[in-house]
């Protein structure tokens, strides 16, 4: 790698809903019929970004560094996840240039929710709010997504070397 060079990371995650979860994005929990299944509080955003920063650093993934075979995982804070894969990032010697996000459900509207989620990803990347987006879309009634089953979150982030 060249020294200053800046890189880019792609994340994606994609999970089921299901009655009596908590829908979570970003840890930011937001009132719905139905909320992510996973191993840890399944919070698909934060997965998302996790596996962008991660892959820009070249550190890795999120299923490599809290495997869901784990049992120290279950139930696990993913934002508190994401600070630790932040971590390791900073560790490597980058910051955060900016991050963008797409999270596609039916339900529910993301927009009256999204600077909290933007705050929430700029606390625990250590940025400004401002170097994150966050726009949610639907599926049209497509697919598991569309039919108001599934979550499923996109991210990518540019780092740049400190």
């Amino acid at each position: 790698m060249i020294k200053g060079t800046p890189r880019i990371g792609l994340g994606r995650d994609l999970h089921k809903l299901a009655p009596g979860r908590r829908f979570l994005l970003a840890g930011v929990e937001i009132p719905c019929e139905k909320g992510e299944i996973g191993h840890s509080d399944a919070d698909a955003l934060a997965h998302a970004v996790i596996d962008a920063i991660l892959g820009a650093a070249g550190a890795g993934d999120v299923g490599e560094l809290f495997p869901d075979a784990d049992p120290a995982y279950r139930g696990a804070d993913s934002m508190l996840l994401l600070k630790r894969a932040f971590d390791r990032v900073k560790s490597g010697g980058w910051r955060v240039v900016n991050v963008d996000c797409v999270v596609t459900c039916e339900t529910p509207k993301i927009l009256p929710h999204r600077e909290k989620i933007r705050a929430a990803l700029a606390e625990a990347l250590e940025t400004d709010a401002g170097a994150i987006m966050v726009k949610g879309k639907t599926n049209e009634g497509i697919d598991a997504i569309g039919q108001g089953n599934a979550v499923e979150a996109l991210a990518v982030c540019l780092l740049e070397s400190i």
